[in-house]
């Protein structure tokens, strides 16, 4: 009897749409592994290195680009991102679930993925926000970055929303609890689904 193979979840979407907090949530209540990007970009304040993201300066990114080190990586706002093989791979061989946090330039190239395994266990969900003017409420709440910035953010975020209706599943966001609730049912989901478990089950 086989062990079954953990989930892929890629969940996509644009700042402020509620997505890397509904991965958080996921992540902290044990459900899933959270796989944890790597950026050029530099921190906010509050962020931790290797809790929040892997900091990289570009060339210690190229470095690694260029060794094969990324399962999908993409330019984004200006910045490199990428997702490390080895945060991905060895958790769904041991049966754990991975949720992944990435744009979809990255979904993308999971969805092309050559390898068996990835595509067996992938699960694309797109989270939309409630409205465009609740979007550019929530990215300027952040206090974080410059008018020009938000405005790129906002423009970038509505393109990225054309994207929706490639991904499998999606979730308009409401409140954390909501968002988290509709997560852990489609993560629960995807768990009972026959093609991932009967290699797993008895036969009769």
């Amino acid at each position: 009897m086989s062990a079954r193979t953990g989930i892929l979840l890629v969940v996509s979407g644009p700042s402020g749409s509620g997505k890397t907090t509904l991965c958080r949530l996921l992540a902290e209540s044990g459900e899933v592994h959270y796989s944890i990007s790597c950026t050029t970009r530099a921190p906010r304040p509050g962020e931790t290195d290797g809790k929040d993201y892997h900091f990289l300066t570009r060339e210690d990114f190229q470095q690694r680009l260029d060794a094969g080190d990324f399962l999908e990586s993409a330019l984004v706002h200006g910045n490199l991102y990428g997702s490390l093989k080895s945060d991905v791979t060895s958790y769904l061989s041991d049966g754990t679930d991975v949720i992944m946090d990435i744009d979809v330039q990255g979904a993308d190239q999971i969805r092309t993925c050559p390898d068996a395994e990835i595509q067996r266990a992938v699960v694309d969900l797109f989270v939309l926000p409630p409205s465009e003017e609740i979007l550019l409420k929530r990215l300027s709440d952040r206090a974080t970055d410059s008018a020009e910035t938000i405005a790129l953010r906002m423009t970038n975020a509505l393109e990225e929303m054309r994207h929706w209706h490639r991904y499998a599943y999606c979730l308009v966001s409401s409140s954390k609890e909501q968002d988290y609730a509709q997560g852990l049912a489609l993560v629960t989901a995807e768990r009972l689904r026959v093609s991932r478990i009967n290699e797993a089950c008895p036969q009769p």
